[in-house]
């Protein structure tokens, strides 16, 4: 494969968590990955431990007047983007009536609003192309109610209906747009919550027809697979990948 065969992933949240597993799985399948975050310190020891297939970029994409020039600059340096992956979130577990205007404004602003930003620059240069895949992590919380997390749920709500109708607009155009909605998977913050929640591990267990928490690796599998040409018909689908979770009992 000759350097201009390379395709190239831009993933927001790709230094840690789901989004490392996301770009781990991309790197080994000879896929560029361009990850985008607010922590430098992380980006590198990514970049330094993932190899010269990565490359990362700070940026806060809640900053919406950065992104036209980030996008700009990541075509300029690495030609074409093939993929998106807009994987980046923040959460906040408050009780709804304790939640300030403020604190849902911003989780609305990075989950959903900066995700329909960047999209949109990204796929200015997709249409060029006339061809790209988009992929949009949703989460469990917008398939049934979790108390305490009303902002969270509410932007990845949006998000899910946004794939469905960026679909609509760019699968014409030659783009794929879809989407991930994780259930519960393991990582050091979900395992500790779950450890000092007793009764809430419990209740994850006893409703996931698999019986176990997900894995990031899972996941990410899932994410390759609509990226790539084995879903080249599928496009606007929001795909849980939590054990059965979203139809257990």
């Amino acid at each position: 494969m000759t350097a201009t065969e390379i395709k190239t992933a831009v993933i927001t949240g790709g230094a840690s968590g789901i989004g490392m597993a996301i770009t781990k799985k991309f790197i080994d399948n000879g896929i560029r990955c361009i990850l985008i975050g607010r922590d430098q310190k992380r980006l590198k020891e990514a970049c330094c431990n993932l190899g010269e297939l990565a490359h990362c970029i700070k940026c806060d994409i809640s900053v919406l007047s950065k992104l036209p020039d980030l996008v700009e600059d990541i075509s300029q340096r690495f030609g074409k983007i093939d993929i998106l992956v807009n994987n980046a979130g923040i959460h906040l577990k408050k009780p709804f009536s304790e939640v300030t205007d403020e604190e849902y404004q911003k989780i609305i602003l990075t989950n959903q609003v900066a995700v329909f930003s960047l999209s949109r620059e990204v796929a200015k240069k997709m249409v060029a192309e006339k061809k790209g895949s988009i992929i949009n992590i949703s989460s469990m919380a917008s398939q049934y109610g979790i108390p305490q997390v009303i902002a969270y749920t509410a932007s990845k709500s949006a998000v899910e209906g946004m794939t469905r109708a960026m679909a609509v607009e760019l699968s014409p155009l030659g783009i794929r747009v879809n989407c991930i909605a994780p259930g519960f998977i393991k990582t050091e913050m979900s395992s500790r919550a779950l450890l000092n929640d007793p009764e809430r591990g419990r209740k994850v267990h006893s409703r996931t027809p698999l019986g176990r928490l997900g894995v990031a690796e899972e996941v990410a599998d899932a994410v390759f697979f609509l990226a790539s040409e084995a879903s080249s018909y599928i496009t606007g689908v929001v795909l849980p990948v939590d054990g059965g979770n979203s139809i257990g009992f």
